[in-house]
C-alpha cells in the first residue's frame, strides 16, 4: 500500500491519521492550510451573546464550530443548527450538540455534502423573514448566503476564524521534497488548499517538482476539487465520498 499523505489542517488530519495507520497504512502529514483564531474576537462574542435571536445558525465546516464553541457553552435550544458535512455533524456532537437535543439539519446525500445539497434539504418557506446566522472564515463561497437572501432570508454572517497557508521554512521545503520523490497518494480536501500546494512545490522544485507531483494519486471526496484538480493538470485523481469513512474505504480499496 502507497504511503498517503493527509493534507487536511493539523487538528483535523489526526483521527483520519490514527484509522488509518491503525489498518497499516503509512501514514504522511503535511497540512496545506493552518487554523487560527481570531486576534479579536469582540465582534464574534457580541454575535454570540444574541444567538438565541437566529431562528438557524449555518456552519461551513468543523473549525467553524470549534471556533464558535470556544466561546459558548450552551446551545440555544430552538436554534436549528445547519451543517454542510459529516465532519461538523460530529463537531457538533463532541460539544454535545446531538439529534437528541437540538435539531439537525445536514445533507443527506453522502456521495455530495457541500452548500448546494444542504439547500435541498432546508425548508425555504419556513425560512422566509427568519433570521439566519452563517458561521465562516474570512474568505468563501457566497453561494448559500445568496440563495438564502433569493428566498427572502434575512442572512448575517460572521467571521470565527482564519484560514492561511502555513510558513514554508527549510523544514517544511525538505519534508516537501522527501514526499515529491516518495510514491504516494494524497488526500486533498479543499480547492483552495490545492492551490497552495502548487505554490509551494514551485518553490520546492521549480524545475521537475510539479511534474512530478501531477503524477502522483489524488483522492477527493468532491467534484469541485477534482475539476480544480483537472484544471491544474492531474490526471490520477479517485473521487470519493464525504466524510472519514468514504475516504477510509477508498484508500483501503487499493490494497
Amino acid at each position: 500500500m502507497n504511503p498517503v499523505v493527509i493534507t487536511r489542517p493539523a487538528a483535523q488530519a489526526e483521527a483520519l491519521a490514527l484509522r488509518l495507520s491503525a489498518s497499516d497504512c503509512p501514514v504522511r502529514l503535511f497540512p496545506l492550510l493552518e487554523i487560527q483564531p481570531l486576534a479579536d474576537t469582540t465582534e464574534l462574542s457580541a454575535t454570540l451573546a444574541k444567538l438565541s435571536d437566529y431562528t438557524m445558525v449555518a456552519f461551513v465546516s468543523p473549525n467553524a464550530i470549534d471556533a464558535v464553541f470556544a466561546h459558548l457553552t450552551d446551545w440555544p435550544k430552538n436554534v436549528i443548527a445547519a451543517v454542510v458535512g459529516e465532519g461538523s455533524r460530529l463537531a457538533l456532537a463532541r460539544h454535545g450538540v446531538t439529534d437528541a437535543n437540538a435539531t439537525i439539519i445536514f445533507p443527506t446525500d453522502k456521495q455530495r455534502t457541500d452548500s448546494e445539497t444542504l439547500l435541498v434539504e432546508l425548508d425555504l418557506d419556513a425560512l422566509r423573514g427568519k433570521k439566519v446566522l452563517i458561521v465562516r472564515a474570512e474568505s468563501g463561497r457566497e453561494l448559500l448566503a445568496d440563495q438564502l437572501r433569493a428566498a427572502g432570508v434575512y442572512v448575517e454572517q460572521i467571521v470565527a476564524y482564519q484560514r492561511l497557508a502555513p510558513t514554508l521554512d527549510a523544514a517544511r521545503l525538505a519534508a516537501l521534497r522527501a514526499l515529491l520523490a516518495e510514491q504516494n497518494d494524497w488526500i486533498i480536501t479543499s480547492s483552495e488548499a490545492l492551490r497552495l500546494l502548487k505554490q509551494m512545490v514551485e518553490q520546492a522544485d521549480p524545475a521537475l517538482g510539479w511534474q512530478h507531483m501531477q503524477n502522483k494519486t489524488l483522492i477527493i471526496p468532491h467534484p469541485r476539487i477534482a475539476e480544480t484538480a483537472n484544471e491544474l493538470g492531474f490526471t490520477h485523481t479517485i473521487l470519493c465520498g464525504s466524510g472519514d469513512e468514504a475516504l477510509l474505504g477508498t484508500i483501503q480499496s487499493r490494497t
